[in-house]
C-alpha cells in the first residue's frame, strides 16, 4: 500500500472537503448503544457538551469557528446508505448476525435524524452543546470531536510547504513502523484501533489501520471504527460507554436507586443483547465500590474494559474479584484503552499473558526478545488485548519540521451533562477525569466512596 499522504494533503480543497464522509464513521459501540436507546429510551431527552481538557490549547483561536460549522452542517445532512444498512444487518459482529434488529434499521434509514447544535467560542475555547431527544443527540459525540480534531490538524497544515508536509509524513510513517516492528510477531498479542475520537485525519486514520492489518495480520483484531471495518472487512469493536450508566444515574429518584443504577443498565443490557456483547466499563462511578457491590451474576460476564484506572492495578483487581467468586480469570477478557502506546501495551501484555523470566518490559524492543524462551514465556492469566487509540492514530509529536507543537494531540471529549433537565455525573477513577457540577460530584462521591481512586495527571 503506497499512498502519498503528503501529496493529498497539500491537494485538498479544504474549505469543501468533507470530514464525516458517512454516519457509519463512529465507534461501533455508539450504534449498539444508540439501538439500545432507540428500544427502551425513545422519547428522553439528553444534552451533550464539549470540553478541552487541555485547556493550555485555546481551540477557539485555533479552529475557523466558521469551518466547523459548515462540517457539522454538512454531517447534519448526512443519512446511512442502503448498502450500509445491508451490511450492518447481514454481517456478523463477535461471531453472531443479527446484532441490529430490524425495525431498528427500518427506523435509520427513514426516521433517523441528528439534533442541531449550539457553537460559540467563549474565553478562546470552543462552546459547542447537542440537545434533544437522546436518540438525536448521542452519535454527534464522535463526530463532533474528529471534525475538531481533523480541523486542528488542517490548521497546522496549512502552514507548511509541500516539501515539509513531505518531512511531517515521513517522520509519522517512520513513527508508525518502529511501533508496528516492535508488535510484529510477539505471541498472543491481540491489538484493536480505537483511534477515530482524536485521530489527526480520516485519511491517516484509514492509512494506520490499513497499515496494521497488513503488517500485524492475525494480531490486529480490527478496529472501532465501524465505516473502516466496513470498507475494509475488519472486525468491528466496541460494547458500551459511560454514557448509560450516567444517564440511569441521573434518573434515579433516590439515593439507593442512585447506588444500583449501574447494575440495572447491566441487567437492561444483557436482555437486549440477548447474553451477547458482556463486557464490563466499571469505572464511570469507580471501579473498586462497582466491583465489591456488584451482584454474583454480573462475575459471568465475558469481561472487563479499563479506562480511567491504572491497567496494572485495574486487571489484577478484576483478576482477584473473579477468583473471589469462582471464575477462572483465563477465560474471562480484559482490554485496556486509556493513553496507551507501544511499551505500555507490551507491558501489558507480558503482565497479563506471559511471565517475565528476565529483564523489565521496557527491555523489549521487537518480537524477537518476546520470543526468546530464556526471557519470557506464555503464560496466560486472563485474555488480555490493547484498544490503541490516540497514540496511533494522532502520535505527531516532534514531526513537524517547524519544531512547533500544533500537531500534538490533546485531550477533547464530548461528553453526556444532562438528562431530562438532570445533570449527568461521571466520577472515574482518576479525580481529575470527574465531570458534572461540583456540588453532584460531591453528592455522588458521598454515595459511591472513593475507594481505590487516584489523582493522576490525564494525558489524551
Amino acid at each position: 500500500m503506497i499512498v502519498n499522504i503528503a501529496r493529498r494533503a497539500h491537494d485538498h480543497n479544504w474549505e469543501l472537503d468533507p470530514i464525516t464522509r458517512s454516519l457509519l464513521d463512529t465507534d461501533f459501540y455508539k450504534l449498539l448503544m444508540l439501538q439500545f436507546i432507540w428500544k427502551h429510551f425513545p422519547r428522553t431527552r439528553a444534552g451533550f457538551a464539549l470540553q478541552n481538557r487541555t485547556v493550555q490549547v485555546r481551540l477557539g483561536e485555533v479552529v475557523d469557528i466558521g469551518e466547523l460549522r459548515e462540517q457539522l452542517e454538512s454531517t447534519r445532512r448526512l443519512r446511512f446508505y442502503k448498502s450500509e444498512l445491508i451490511w450492518l444487518a447481514g454481517n456478523t459482529f463477535y461471531g453472531k448476525r443479527g446484532i441490529f434488529e430490524p425495525d431498528f434499521l427500518e427506523w435509520l434509514d427513514r426516521d433517523f435524524r441528528l439534533s442541531d447544535f449550539d457553537l460559540s467560542v467563549q474565553d478562546g475555547q470552543i462552546s459547542l452543546r447537542f440537545d434533544g431527544l437522546w436518540t438525536e443527540t448521542t452519535l454527534w459525540e464522535i463526530y463532533a470531536l474528529s471534525a475538531i480534531d481533523e480541523l486542528k490538524t488542517r490548521a497546522a497544515l496549512k502552514r507548511l510547504t509541500e516539501f515539509e508536509l513531505d518531512i511531517l509524513y515521513a517522520r509519522a510513517k517512520t513513527r508508525l513502523w518502529e511501533k508496528m516492528e516492535r508488535l510484529r510477531g510477539v505471541p498472543g498479542l491481540s491489538v484493536s484501533d480505537f483511534g477515530t475520537r482524536r485521530r489527526h485525519s480520516f485519511l491517516w486514520h484509514e492509512y494506520v489501520v490499513k497499515a496494521m492489518s497488513d503488517v500485524l495480520g492475525a494480531s490486529f483484531a480490527g478496529s472501532s471504527n465501524t465505516y473502516l471495518a466496513y470498507k475494509h472487512d475488519l472486525e468491528a469493536i466496541g460494547t458500551n460507554a459511560h454514557e448509560l450508566p450516567m444517564a440511569l444515574a441521573a434518573l434515579a429518584e433516590t439515593d439507593d436507586d442512585l447506588r444500583t443504577a449501574q447494575y440495572r443498565l447491566l441487567e437492561l443490557w444483557q436482555k437486549s443483547y440477548q447474553g451477547e456483547l458482556l463486557i464490563l466499563l466499571p469505572d464511570t462511578f469507580g471501579t473498586t465500590q462497582f466491583l465489591q457491590n456488584a451482584p454474583e451474576w454480573v462475575a459471568d460476564w465475558t469481561g472487563q474494559r479499563i479506562d480511567s484506572k491504572d491497567p496494572f492495578a485495574a486487571g489484577d483487581e478484576y483478576i482477584a474479584w473473579l477468583k473471589g467468586h469462582g471464575r477462572d480469570p483465563r477465560r474471562k477478557r480484559l482490554i485496556a484503552s486509556d493513553a496507551l502506546d507501544v511499551d505500555r501495551i507490551l507491558a501489558l501484555h507480558a503482565h497479563f499473558s506471559g511471565k517475565i523470566l528476565a529483564g523489565r518490559p521496557e527491555d523489549f524492543r521487537s518480537a524477537a526478545d518476546f520470543l526468546d524462551a530464556q526471557r519470557w514465556k506464555l503464560e496466560r492469566r486472563i485474555r488480555f488485548s490493547a484498544g490503541w487509540g490516540t497514540l496511533l492514530t494522532n502520535d505527531f509529536r516532534n514531526c513537524d519540521p517547524r519544531a512547533g507543537d500544533g500537531f500534538n494531540p490533546i485531550s477533547l471529549v464530548c461528553k453526556l451533562v444532562s438528562v431530562e433537565g438532570r445533570p449527568a455525573v461521571k466520577l472515574s477513577d482518576n479525580y481529575k477525569k470527574a465531570m458534572g457540577p461540583a456540588e453532584e460530584v460531591e453528592r455522588y462521591r458521598t454515595i459511591f466512596g472513593v475507594e481505590g481512586v487516584s489523582d493522576v495527571p490525564v494525558e489524551v
